[in-house]
């Protein structure tokens, strides 16, 4: 897919971090597979992945846990 934020090259396959604040709550994922732009960096993450992070933020919300990096593993 083309990027939509500079708009200047095709996504390519790729691992990247993710980092989820919320409040208080920060939780960092490592090595999280996306289609990534190479001129300017964006990375798109899809949809099952999308909800595999979420899921893991709300957990990790509903535990009270702070701060958190965890490594990217399909749930």
């Amino acid at each position: 897919m083309k990027c939509i934020i500079c708009d200047e090259a095709e996504t390519l396959p790729g691992l990247t971090s993710i980092l989820l604040e919320r409040e208080e709550h920060s939780l960092t994922f490592n090595n999280v597979p996306a289609q990534i732009c190479p001129h300017c960096g964006e990375a798109y993450a899809d949809e099952t992945v999308t909800a595999s992070l979420l899921r893991e933020a709300e957990k990790m919300a509903s535990a009270g846990t702070k701060l958190e990096v965890l490594e990217y593993a399909l749930n």
